[in-house]
């Protein structure tokens, strides 16, 4: 056991009670719960549209056939990510085009190696909003409109995160959010689709249930009495229990995400004075949700990663890593490029404990274990 884990849940009565009241309810699938936490989520992002699913993998995988891709397309994305940012191009038979990183400092997509990958089967960009900050979005969509190509943001590290006073997951043609357990917003599982975009949104609202015309719940409340399958659909539905669970995760995520601002200042200033240790994203100066907090090892130290994870689950604290390489795995290495600064990071990055409730006697004595781990090292 760990004295300081990686992550805490953010539970209490609230959820307990919101699951209870939707059991008594007698009406547990997708529902008014849903329909509660669409729109108040639509409204917290300033969207038009919001679609609750089983999970981000789901609203990723609708995003891409909501874009129109299918077979021979090719889509820009990164390989610094979760497999499902990649698996879902994949469900499509689409075909990744993994693009590198900007570097140490900032590890999300670098937009100046995008166009130079761009053909003429590129139709889509997928990038992933790492730890909750920001892609270089007015270089992204300036690309994607010079190419016309779909935006799909993966915004699931980033609910309520911001560029240039636009909330993550708004500004391409959809976003994609997680409720996975660990997330800011945690359901177990679970996840959002959001889009500005009418046609988009039906196609999504008709994909998500199996292509049909009225969904159970408007059968039973007496708004429809039969349905037609328009199209060959999914069942990505979520189910009001994990709704209900959602919409109190809601309230508790600005209080939330305020804290963890507070929590990076006090690392990033701790951290300042560790030789060996970047902190990236340190001069970000727009809110974010800081979902994780990332730390990567500079030359000094390349190849002990591992070395000082270990060192500090000794010390009783927990740590991960975000991610192992896409284009290294098994499945995805016939779509290997040169990618110099997503193999560092990938190799260097470690993650440190990041939640709402950590103390500043933790975080004081998470830094000072990793400065004694790594001058003892050095």
């Amino acid at each position: 056991m760990y004295n300081i884990p990686l992550f805490d849940l953010n539970y209490d009565e609230d959820e307990v009670e919101a699951a209870v009241e939707t059991i008594r309810s007698k009406w547990i699938s997708m529902g008014a719960k849903n329909l509660e936490l669409e729109k108040e989520f639509a409204d917290m992002l300033g969207a038009k549209y919001a679609f609750a699913v089983t999970n981000c993998t789901a609203a990723l995988h609708l995003a891409c056939v909501v874009a129109g891709l299918k077979d021979g397309d090719e889509v820009i994305c990164t390989s610094l990510t979760f497999a499902a940012t990649v698996n879902c191009i994949k469900y499509v038979n689409a075909t990744p085009v993994f693009v590198d990183i900007c570097g140490k400092d900032n590890i999300t997509i670098d937009p100046a190696k995008i166009e130079e990958l761009i053909t003429d089967k590129t139709k889509a960009i997928i990038p992933m909003h790492y730890a909750g900050f920001a892609a270089d979005m007015d270089s992204i969509m300036a690309i994607a409109k010079k190419h016309n190509l779909v935006v799909i943001e993966d915004a699931c590290h980033g609910p309520l995160s911001e560029y240039k006073g636009k909330k993550l997951g708004t500004i391409g043609a959809m976003g994609c959010f997680s409720f996975f357990s660990n997330k800011n917003i945690s359901t177990g599982e679970g996840g959002m689709i959001v889009t500005n975009d009418d046609a988009m949104a039906e196609k999504i609202k008709l994909l998500r249930s199996h292509g049909m015309t009225t969904m159970s719940y408007q059968r039973a409340q007496g708004h429809a009495t039969s349905y037609d399958i328009l199209e060959v659909g999914f069942n990505y539905r979520m189910d009001d229990i994990r709704a209900s669970l959602a919409i109190s995760q809601l309230k508790k995520l600005k209080p939330d995400l305020e804290k963890r601002v507070f929590i990076r200042k006090k690392y990033e200033s701790l951290l300042s004075n560790i030789d060996g240790i970047v902190v990236p994203f340190c001069n970000r100066t727009e809110f974010s949700s800081n979902y994780i907090f990332p730390v990567v090892l500079d030359e000094k130290y390349v190849g002990k990663r591992d070395l000082v994870r270990e060192k500090l689950q000794e010390k009783g604290i927990q740590t991960s890593v975000h991610y192992p390489a896409i284009h290294r795995f098994s499945v995805y290495k016939e779509y290997a490029r040169s990618l110099p600064n997503t193999e560092y990071i990938a190799d260097n990055e470690f993650t440190l404990p990041m939640y709402g409730s950590l103390t500043d006697d933790q975080i004081e004595y998470i830094c000072e274990s990793l400065r004694v781990i790594l001058s003892d090292l050095s």
